[in-house]
């Protein structure tokens, strides 16, 4: 089987897929400074906890926006899993093109979303991805990603304001009973959903007319199905559109991944 690893600046996300279909998916807080070992343990327990061993592993791809987090990776898989892992940008490309200015400057994670996105959906698209930042990813008619808009993200911000300010505590993302807020709590979360609900329709709007005419517009990340609910431009919610590109570009690369198994366990 095939094990996916996506590493955000929050969290990282461990699949296991059988071709395109998920058999498990186990998620850790992002550690820049986890070893090898490390990760190994707790990988190999959560594996366990699902019913499946190390040795059901065949194939490791990994998208990371964390450089730190490459290395010790890639060791891992080679140590505990008799692979070598493939990371996409680096040593299997991303088959879609890339529209930038700078090209280089794409995260991984947001190429990966873009091409999962053609993958299931007619272009052009716009993909909300709720994250540590809100990113907004574009894709022209063509497939091609031209670029987006970053924002800060949803437990960033509420983070912020709570770090910033002595007396406003923190507070769990959801909608409030009514926009105005009769309490400092409601007043916060108002501010953080509705504002955020404001964020993306707002958005949407100036990119759609700014690009001339419609796009289908995708949700992804943990809070997406929540904001998809109170968004209208929303039409879609894939929660996993980041495993999906991942297997996409495990099953374009097969064969050359396939021969980075280095012996059987």
């Amino acid at each position: 089987m095939l094990l996916l690893i996506d590493v955000g600046n929050t969290n990282t996300v461990f699949a296991l897929y059988d071709e395109r279909e998920p058999k498990g998916q186990w998620r850790l807080s992002t550690a820049r400074e986890r070893t090898a070992e490390e990760y190994a343990a707790l990988l190999i327990q959560l594996l366990s906890i699902g019913g499946f061993a190390r040795q059901d592993v065949g194939a490791v791809i990994i998208s990371s926006v964390v450089p730190q987090t490459v290395f010790p990776l890639r060791l891992m898989s080679h140590q505990f899993f008799a692979c070598r892992a493939f990371v996409v940008g680096e040593d299997v490309p991303i088959p879609i093109q890339n529209k930038l200015l700078n090209p280089r400057e794409a995260g991984a994670d947001r190429l990966v979303n873009a091409l999962a996105a053609v993958r299931r959906y007619p272009p052009p698209l716009m993909i909300v991805d709720f994250g540590t930042a809100t990113t907004f990813d574009i894709v022209d008619d063509e497939g091609a990603f031209m670029g987006g808009i970053i924002a800060p993200g949803i437990n960033l911000s509420i983070e912020a304001l709570h770090l910033a300010a002595a007396k406003l505590p923190r507070i769990a993302v959801e909608p409030p009973p009514q926009v105005i807020g009769r309490s400092t709590v409601q007043a916060m979360q108002s501010g953080v959903f509705w504002g955020y609900v404001g964020l993306i329709e707002g958005l949407a709007q100036r990119v759609q007319a700014e690009y001339g005419k419609p796009m289908t517009v995708i949700a992804t990340g943990g809070l997406a199905p929540l904001f998809a609910r109170h968004c209208t431009t929303v039409e879609h919610v894939d929660r996993d559109l980041t495993m999906i590109g991942l297997v996409e570009i495990y099953l374009e690369n097969r064969d050359l991944i396939r021969s980075g198994k280095k012996e059987d366990q």
